[in-house]
């Protein structure tokens, strides 16, 4: 298996390779150069596989023996999924009005990101160690990335991490998962920005590919290949658990939409033949609905909202969508990136409009949705949502007052308990874990960045202090 820049400016990239790589250096994204294919009778095979196994199988897929023996492979991924808290992983919630949900939050950050992040932690350990390397990891964070990939590095030795929080945009808890850990190889920065505007230094930093190298410079947002890669997974979890297989019937999966990541994941399990039809929901930052209804790739401002882990619009995980989808065009999409740089919008192409139109639906949800969600739900079933959670079950319920009782699984990405001020305004009582309660009475570290600072100096300094420590 080798990987390509969505631009086309580089091929038959290794996966050790993608790994370590942020943006390509033609500042595309890597994808498969060749997507692998599962029958039914693979899915049959399947249907019996914990979610772990299910890892372990479509990462093999991906990930050649040459680069990680299958022996290797597969005590890494057990030894990334020790600190969760349900020995099912991503345990699915079956509830009344037809409701399933996948609970994806029982990692350490109570946010589905630590299901591939701490995957990415061992895989990073696994070839850091055989060469004796040590990186420097950039992160931009809208809520939960952050405090995941904190969490999935923090305490070793070959690897430190810089960490871009939107100041006043995450909830307290989130900023707290990141300004708690005290760690000499975690460093954090509370930036005046939203989460786009965050993305826009290190985008600028790793484009400078004599720095990169020099400091060995890479990220863990969902720019990295590995991210999408082990989220593929829980999509043909929900299949399995969702449809009778002896049918093939075909699933709807309901996907909290921000960044893009999560679904770029569901769309590649399409592409490898699993029978689901993909639904992207987003709040009132809409560039992926507008995308997908009227093939509109537009920046907007970015607005926040209850669910403010989606509170972006630049989703740059779209444009593996879009080369994923455009076939025999995909040398086209260098220039369509480079009209939505300059100019901040285009227009896509009538045949790739009705490729994405016709893998994904899409629903916006407002806020006054998001809280009459969450009551229902808390009504019917006693069971609290997140209000990214609640933006799925928004669409659920619109389909099943419809009486369209299609088998359906909406991803829950995030425990309730991590927004407590959106439970409290929906008029209920947040169920608190005692291991949230206590981030209060810790101890905090990061340092503030203005809009008069320069964010990229800030971010190139503190890079080489690294490597000068590292050096000593």
């Amino acid at each position: 298996m080798k990987y390509t820049s969505t631009r086309g400016g580089l091929t038959g990239v290794d996966f050790e390779g993608v790994l370590f790589s942020g943006f390509a250096p033609d500042g595309g994204l890597f994808m498969p150069e060749d997507i692998p294919k599962v029958d039914k009778r693979i899915l049959q095979t399947w249907s019996s596989y914990s979610y772990i196994q299910l890892v372990k199988e479509i990462c093999s897929l991906f990930i050649s023996p040459e680069s990680i023996p299958r022996a290797d492979l597969e005590g890494l991924i057990d030894r990334a999924f020790i600190r969760f808290r349900h020995r099912d992983i991503v345990p699915i919630t079956r509830l009344k009005s037809g409701l399933n949900v996948m609970e994806m939050w029982h990692g350490v950050t109570h946010a589905f990101k630590d299901l591939a992040m701490s995957c990415v932690g061992e895989l990073l350990d696994y070839f850091l160690k055989r060469k004796n390397k040590h990186v420097t990891i950039l992160v931009a964070t809208s809520g939960d990335t952050g405090s995941s990939a904190i969490e999935s590095v923090r305490r070793r030795e070959n690897m430190d991490i810089i960490v871009l929080l939107p100041h006043g945009r995450c909830t307290k808890i989130q900023e707290l998962q990141m300004t708690t850990v005290i760690e000499d190889n975690v460093h954090v920065f509370s930036v005046d920005g939203t989460s786009d505007e965050l993305d826009y230094p290190i985008k600028r930093l790793f484009a400078d590919s004599d720095f990169v190298k020099k400091h060995n410079i890479m990220s863990t947002n969902s720019v990295n290949w590995a991210r999408i890669l082990v989220q593929i997974a829980h999509f043909f979890y929900g299949y399995l658990q969702c449809s009778p297989l002896t049918e093939l019937t075909p699933v709807e999966i309901i996907v909290p939409t921000g960044g893009a990541g999560n679904i770029t994941a569901g769309c590649i399990a399409q592409a490898m033949g699993l029978p689901i039809h993909l639904v992207a929901v987003v709040n009132r930052n809409d560039i992926v609905h507008r995308t997908v209804q009227y093939g509109d790739f537009s920046l907007g401002d970015t607005k926040a909202t209850l669910a403010s882990a989606m509170d972006i619009q630049e989703p740059y995980n779209m444009e593996r969508i879009l080369w994923l989808l455009a076939g025999s065009e995909k040398s086209h999409i260098k220039e369509m990136m480079k009209e939505f740089q300059e100019k901040k919008r285009v227009k896509l192409p009538e045949q790739l409009h009705k490729k994405i139109a016709g893998a994904m639906t899409s629903c916006v949800v407002t806020d006054e949705n998001i809280l009459g969600t969450i009551g229902r739900c808390w009504e019917e079933n006693h069971y609290l949502l997140c209000p990214h959670s609640a933006v799925a079950v928004y669409y659920h319920y619109q389909q099943m007052d419809s009486n369209d009782k299609s088998p359906r699984c909406c991803l829950a990405p995030a425990s309730a308990a991590k927004f407590q001020d959106v439970i409290i305004k929906a008029n209920l009582t947040p169920d608190i874990p005692q291991e949230i309660k206590d981030l209060e009475k810790k101890k905090t570290r990061s340092h503030h960045l203005t809009k008069e600072d320069d964010w990229e100096k800030v971010l190139r300094q503190t890079i080489e202090s690294i490597s000068q420590r590292k050096v000593q």
